[in-house]
C-alpha cells in the first residue's frame, strides 16, 4: 500500500478514568447481553421445530450476523478506552473497515429480504409454502451474505490506497471511512465517490424494497375485515418492521451523504448505537412481540 503511518492510534472516548470505565462496564455488559441475547434465538429457533419457517431462518441469520459484528468493536473498544490497546496497524484498521462495513451491508440486505418474506406470507398467503421454500430461502440468505461483502470489497481496495503522512490519532474507537478520510493526505474524492455510490446501492435500495413491501402489507392488512385479523398479521411484521426503522435511520445518517466527512464526535454517538445498541435491541424486540417464539421458549 502507498502509506508512511503503519499504525494508529485510536482516540476512543477521551476523559477521566472513571467516566472511560463506566463506559467500559457499559460495553461490556451490552456485549454480553447481545451474545447471549443472539445465541438463544439461534438455538432455540434450531431446537424447535415449529420455527423451522423461512421467517425464523432469516432471523437467524440476522442473529448470527449481530454477534460478529459487535463483536469486530467491543473488544478492541474496550482495550481502547482501558489504554491497553489503543494502537491498531494500518493492515488490521483496513480490515476492520472492511468486516464491520461488509457486516453492515449483509444486514441491510437481509432485512430488505425478511420484509419480501413478510410481503409473501401476508400479501399472498395460500401461496406462500411453494413461492418461499428451503431453497429460495437458503438463496436469498446466501446472496444477502456474498452481496454484502462484494459489496465493500472495492470500496475496502480504494481506502488501503490512500496516503496517510501522519497524524495517525484517530478520533474513534473503530476504523470508519470517515476517520480514514480525515486523516490521510491524498485525493480522497474516489473513495468519498465509491462509499455515495455503494450506500446508494446497498443501503437506499434494499430500503426502497423494505418499503414497497411494507406498503403492499400495510395495503393487505387494512383490507381485512375484521379486527383481530388486523391485529394478528401486523403482528407477524411489527417486530421486523421496529428493527428495520432503528437500523435505517442510523445507518443512512453515516453512509448516504455525498461527503463522507461528517462531524466524527457525532459519528462517534451513531456508530455507538449502531453497532452497540442495535444489535443488543433486535432479540429483545423479536422475543417480546413474538408469540411463536415466547411459545417455543
Amino acid at each position: 500500500n502507498g502509506t508512511s503511518v503503519k499504525e494508529f492510534i485510536l482516540l476512543g472516548f477521551p476523559g477521566s478514568w472513571q467516566f472511560r470505565v463506566s463506559f467500559v462496564v457499559v460495553f461490556a455488559l451490552m456485549y454480553t447481553l447481545t451474545v447471549i441475547g443472539n445465541a438463544s434465538i439461534i438455538v432455540l429457533v434450531w431446537s424447535s421445530s415449529n420455527l423451522h419457517t423461512p421467517m425464523y431462518f432469516f432471523l437467524c441469520n440476522l442473529s448470527f450476523l449481530e454477534i460478529w459484528y459487535t463483536t469486530g468493536v467491543v473488544p478492541k473498544a474496550i482495550g481502547v478506552m482501558l489504554g491497553t490497546s489503543q494502537t491498531i496497524s494500518f493492515s488490521v484498521c483496513i480490515f476492520q473497515l472492511f468486516f464491520l462495513l461488509s457486516l453492515g451491508s449483509t444486514e441491510c440486505f437481509l432485512l430488505s429480504v425478511m420484509a419480501y418474506d413478510r410481503y409473501l406470507a401476508i400479501c399472498c398467503p395460500l401461496r406462500y409454502s411453494s413461492l418461499m421454500n428451503s431453497v429460495l430461502s437458503v438463496r436469498l440468505a446466501l446472496s444477502s451474505w456474498l452481496g454484502g461483502f462484494l459489496a465493500i470489497s472495492l470500496l475496502a481496495f480504494l481506502t488501503s490506497r490512500l496516503t496517510f503522512c501522519g497524524p495517525d490519532v484517530i478520533n474513534h474507537f473503530l476504523c470508519d471511512i470517515d476517520s480514514c478520510l480525515a486523516l490521510s493526505c491524498s485525493d480522497t474524492w474516489p473513495v468519498e465517490l465509491a462509499t455515495f455510490l455503494v450506500s446508494i446501492v446497498v443501503v437506499v435500495a434494499s430500503c426502497v424494497v423494505t418499503l414497497v413491501s411494507y406498503m403492499y402489507i400495510i395495503s393487505s392488512i387494512l383490507r381485512i375485515q375484521s379486527g383481530h385479523g388486523r391485529k394478528k398479521a401486523f403482528s407477524t411484521c411489527s417486530a421486523h418492521l421496529s428493527v428495520v426503522t432503528i437500523w435505517y435511520g442510523s445507518t443512512m445518517f453515516l453512509y448516504v451523504k455525498p461527503s463522507a466527512q461528517n462531524s466524527l464526535d457525532l459519528n462517534k454517538i451513531v456508530n455507538t448505537f449502531n453497532t452497540v445498541v442495535t444489535p443488543l435491541l433486535n432479540p429483545f424486540i423479536y422475543t417480546l412481540r413474538n408469540q411463536e417464539v415466547k411459545l417455543a421458549l
